[in-house]
């Protein structure tokens, strides 16, 4: 959350309630986030140094406004730039780097799409492996054919979401590279 929170402040100072408004408003169609779930991390952000904190002077209620710092951007974009590790969520993780791209320096979007196409790859080709697994099986036993159907079907899903990331991936790559 602590990248995305950054991400949102790259586009100027935010106080806590107007970065939940920003994860109600879009964000949360794919990553949600509570209201002290963002206080948790903008207090770790600021305990790092990768934002600062000051007083609103646009409000008589005394909010708060977060800002990125320079360690702050520098973290966002090495986080925008790395490969995607495993354990991680990868598509909270894909979505919210792409949901992002626009403030992305424009001769790092090709390398953040590359990278999150690279995972993509990587973890269709686990589930093909375990399709090929599952699909060389001799014999369910008798009472856990419904159960693997089910799971059977889940894998099928899996497969299928990861084939339509990697097209959508592509055609985002390839729009990328018409903008430069």
């Amino acid at each position: 959350m602590q990248h995305v929170i950054l991400g949102l402040l790259l586009s100027g100072p935010l106080s806590a309630y107007d970065l939940h408004r920003r994860f109600t408003a879009g964000i949360s169609l794919f990553y949600s986030a509570s209201l002290g779930g963002i206080q948790r991390a903008l207090a770790q952000l600021l305990a790092d140094g990768s934002v600062t904190a000051s007083k609103a002077d646009d409000t008589r209620r005394g909010r708060t406004a977060y800002a990125a710092t320079a360690r702050g951007r520098e973290a966002w974009r090495a986080w925008m730039l790395e490969e995607q590790v495993t354990g991680v969520d990868p598509e909270t993780t894909m979505l919210a780097k792409v949901y992002l791209l626009g403030l992305a320096d424009a001769q790092d979007r090709p390398e953040v799409l590359q990278s999150v196409r690279r995972r993509a790859a990587r973890d269709l080709e686990a589930l093909l492996s375990r399709e090929l697994e599952l699909d060389a099986l001799d014999d369910v036993p008798a009472g856990s054919q419904d159960v693997f159907g089910h799971q059977r079907a889940t894998l099928d899903y899996g497969i299928r979401s990861h084939r339509l990331a990697l097209t959508w991936l592509d055609e985002l790559v390839e729009r990328v590279a018409g903008e430069r």
